[in-house]
């Protein structure tokens, strides 16, 4: 191998560039019409453009991805996570047009990338599985009919694929209906694959993975586990290790049950075990990730091994024995770490994905702190609907758990990333929740406090320094205008949120020392602060506690009127329609599906707001829509009067 071209976009692009070119390869980037002045694109020798924005014309494409190694003459192909990292059709597809494919062979991604398939044979090697039904060919009565005997609560799954796709918790019969044709249509969007299992649910059960590695010459190691308990919607939230329920005879066995399963199907490279721990602590296979994982920098933190470094080395041929000359007696174990994924999503909203341009991003205040931030984002880049929320994985290594909690706080508060809504302050808070400080997740918790109304997930509210800090800086930026920050008494009106406030400028409070970078020093009540503050021009951002409160100055116009009106039904969010339940001239009634937009790994459903007749239909399914576009027009019918 000499030139490497790395089939993915964002933070594993970077990530897998950057070893790769210490190393001494040559690297490629491939890249989207979205993604054209990304940083991975930058970050790379050499770098093709391989088709639109939508993942299926770009990323997914044999064709355009080949091409592109074609062109740049790369022999070697690292896929990432995601995308084409666990298609065996693609690797074999490498395999074919002569390069190097650096992960395991297509007959090991086949064997587990089939859920129902894997569960046979882990079952076969005797690892333990937890009570399912794996009929390849069944349709949606033969699963409903399987459910019933299985018994709920139960997982509804796509066997192809992973990262939560394509699966449905279901808890009541009513539900499996509607769980099954959302899987499918999920899968065979993501996969192309709609073929459904059926899993028991582990009722409070924590989500513990082991990092495997197997080289070509039969040899295998683990590197410990991973705690991912921390989910919602199924999608990793935060992720640890080692796990703070495991001791080191538990993971003697899970590490065993993980390299007999990778051994099962002749594995080579870098894989991912994953089970479910129940109460009980005992584990149960959920699947195999033939791939590297999004959290890998927490086994990197507490190994001291570079995972990417490992897989290059695999590719090339090496043994493992090469640096691990007595396999497993040479891995220890040093610290703990956390990773924290910053998602463009509003955790106050549903969780709902969120697109924009970024504003402000400069992490350097929390590298100071010792931790590792990998990111594929730079301030003024968009992001889009097309791809995975995630922008950032944030990580902290510490002599103990607490220790990595509290520098993962302190770089929370000082990496913020303004212009786009986030889940910062969720992670800041969530990591120093007591159900998260005391080992007490489980991996449907989140859920729960989402329904429940759990403090954690009602959004945060500015305080009065914070308006008065905003009120501050605005009128400085306008001090050599017609509004002197100087002129005592000066009143600016400032509006955040749905709140509006008129505050008092330059009567005492708040005294501005010093604004640059995003920094501002100010000193209150003879207490001297520092916070972060960013004045796009448009609006002001204030930063506390990794809260980001965004201000502005309300238009002396009168509004345009941006009330909802039910009969426009708009997309919630910029994606992809899904699926369109209404044709003209239909009656609706209240909260009636209307249509689907998918954005981000997520599914938005848009409902009938009152009831009436559908006017008019301007959604399509499969067509990309923007934010807040029109897709079902309605003739309300007037209330009848009692």
């Amino acid at each position: 191998m000499k030139k490497i071209l790395i089939a993915n976009r964002g933070e594993i692009a970077c990530r897998v560039m950057r070893t790769a070119r210490a190393l001494g390869y040559r690297t490629v980037a491939v890249f989207s019409d979205a993604d054209a002045a990304a940083p991975h694109v930058a970050l790379a020798d050499e770098a093709v453009r391989i088709g639109p924005a939508p993942a299926a014309e770009s990323y997914l494409s044999f064709e355009a991805v080949l091409g592109a190694a074609r062109a740049t003459g790369a022999d070697a192909l690292h896929p990432g996570y995601g995308f084409l990292s666990e298609n065996a059709a693609f690797a074999q597809a490498c395999l074919d047009a002569g390069v190097v494919f650096i992960g395991p062979p297509a007959s090991a991604i086949e064997a587990m990338g089939d859920k129902a398939r894997a569960k046979r044979r882990m079952i076969e090697a005797g690892v333990p599985c937890a009570p399912g039904y794996l009929d390849a060919d069944a349709g949606d009565e033969q699963l409903i009919a399987a459910a019933r005997q299985l018994g709920l609560p139960l997982l509804v799954k796509a066997v192809a694929g992973g990262g939560g796709r394509g699966m449905r918790l279901v808890r009541h019969e009513v539900e499996l209906p509607a769980a099954i044709a959302g899987a499918r249509r999920e899968a065979l969007s993501a996969f192309g694959d709609g073929t459904l299992m059926l899993e028991r649910l582990i009722e409070g059960g924590r989500h513990i993975e082991i990092q495997v590695f197997a080289d070509a010459h039969g040899h295998a190691v683990h590197l410990g586990e991973r705690d991912c308990t921390a989910q919602r919607r199924r999608q990793k939230v935060i992720e640890e290790a080692p796990s703070p329920i495991v001791d080191a005879a538990m993971r003697a066995r899970m590490g065993a049950d993980a390299v007999a399963a990778a051994l099962a199907v002749g594995y080579v490279g870098a894989g991912t075990v994953e089970f479910i721990v129940d109460a009980d602590r005992r584990h149960y296979f959920l699947e195999m990730n033939t791939r590297l994982q999004v959290e890998h920098p927490v086994t990197e933190c507490i190994t001291g091994f570079n995972l990417v470094e490992w897989q290059l080395r695999i590719a090339a041929g090496e043994p493992l024995t090469a640096w691990l000359p007595r396999l497993q007696e040479d891995v220890r174990f040093e610290g703990h770490a956390i990773e924290a994924r910053l998602y463009a999503e509003d955790p106050y909203g549903g969780f709902r994905p969120q697109t924009g341009r970024i504003a402000h991003w400069r992490p350097g205040r929390a590298l100071q702190l010792g931790v590792r931030i990998d990111s594929g984002i730079c301030e003024g880049g968009e992001i889009t609907p097309f791809y995975d929320p995630m922008v950032a994985k944030i990580i902290a290594h510490g002599r103990t758990r607490e220790d990595a909690i509290r520098r993962l706080t302190a770089a929370l508060d000082d990496a913020p990333l303004l212009g786009v809504v986030n889940n910062g302050r969720f992670l800041r808070e969530l990591i120093n929740h007591e159900a998260f400080a005391g080992a007490a997740m489980h991996t449907a918790l989140i859920d729960q406090w989402a329904e429940q109304g759990e403090p954690l997930l009602q959004r945060p509210l500015p305080s009065d320094e914070d308006w008065a800090l905003a009120a501050a800086a605005r009128a400085l930026r306008d001090g050599a205008g017609a509004r002197p920050a100087s002129l005592v008494g000066f009143g600016i009106e400032l509006q955040c949120g749905d709140e509006r406030r008129t505050l008092r400028v330059g009567a005492g409070g708040i005294r501005l020392l010093s604004m640059a970078d995003g920094q501002v020093r100010y000193e209150l009540d003879g207490v001297q602060r520092q916070a972060t503050l960013v004045d796009d021009g448009e609006q002001l951002h204030v930063v506390r506690d990794a809260a980001v409160f965004t201000f502005s100055e309300p238009s002396p116009f009168p509004s345009s009127g941006n009330a909802a009106d039910p009969a426009r039904a708009l997309a919630p969010v910029a994606g992809l329609v899904a699926q369109v339940l209404v044709a003209v001239g239909d009656r609706v009634v209240t909260g009636q599906p209307l249509a689907c937009v998918e954005a981000m790994k997520m599914e938005m459903w848009i409902n009938a707001a009152a009831a009436g007749t559908v006017r008019a239909v301007h959604a399509k399914a499969r067509a990309q829509v923007a934010a807040a576009e029109l897709l079902v027009e309605l003739d309300i019918e007037e209330a009848k009067e009692s």
